[in-house]
């Protein structure tokens, strides 16, 4: 498209990740307890009055959708920053697919409590000072959230930008970073359209919130193991293999 090759078969692992690891995020503890009150303050409500309804309103709705454009905006710009300077060392691509795979290993052991980042265990949220219940505000709190480097979000975003900063172009490291984020945002917008059946789904999930957090690490040990070894070019040439038709892709 264009003369520009963003999608193909041998990107779909990395997507598959990212598509993941943007879900985790969202399950994560650091994101799964404060999504009904962000959600009740975008739209300038109450939780009495949002919980008390079965189905969200219009107003809910369209805040919760700016609030996850604002997210996608600052995924999409980091996707391109990584990717750019990805593209710049792209004579070393081996070299750092290597280191990489290092960072994302460290984080998924980070996970498994192995050991702590300390740097990796503090908050750096951004006040966006955006009054909630409108649209722009929405925005605004979305762009201000992702900005946010939570103990929880923080390893696996940058486990996603290591992937894309080893992507041989800029608009394939984007389309990683989207998929991140759409992996992030559907949860938010399904949230917001039956908060009052999701809070009691969240209630139940918060005591599995170590469960959830092993299973990030486990994840991103693996992608960190297959990198290393070269395994993650061997299971995208292995998919062209035995699935020919992705091939067509792109």
């Amino acid at each position: 498209m264009f003369g520009i090759d963003i999608w193909d078969a041998s990107l779909l692992p990395a997507l598959f990740v990212a598509l993941t690891a943007g879900v985790l995020s969202f399950l994560s503890p650091c994101v799964l307890p404060i999504v009904p009150p962000y959600l009740a303050f975008v739209a300038g409500s109450s939780m009495e009055d949002m919980t008390s309804k079965k189905r969200a309103g219009g107003r809910v709705i369209m805040t919760a959708g700016f609030f996850v454009l604002g997210l996608s905006t600052v995924f999409l710009l980091l996707g391109l920053a990584a990717s750019a300077f990805g593209r710049l060392l792209l004579a070393y691509q081996r070299e750092m697919a290597m280191v990489a795979g290092v960072v994302i290993l460290v984080f998924g052991l980070h996970f498994l409590g192995v050991f702590r980042i300390g740097l990796l265990a503090r908050e750096a949220r951004i006040e966006s000072g955006a009054k909630g219940g409108t649209v722009l505000g929405a925005y605004v709190l979305g762009l201000a959230f992702a900005f946010g480097w939570t103990p929880c979000i923080g390893p696996v975003l940058g486990a996603i930008l290591s992937l894309a900063a080893q992507e041989g172009s800029v608009e394939r490291g984007m389309l990683l970073m989207g998929f991140y984020a759409i992996g992030l945002g559907v949860p938010f917008l399904l949230t917001a359209l039956f908060l009052g059946q999701a809070v009691g789904l969240m209630n139940g999930l918060k005591k599995h919130m170590g469960r959830i957090e092993k299973v990030m690490g486990v994840l991103l040990v693996i992608v960190g193991v297959m990198m290393l070894t070269g395994a993650f070019s061997s299971l995208s040439f292995w998919l062209l293999e035995t699935f020919p038709a992705l091939g067509l892709i792109g």
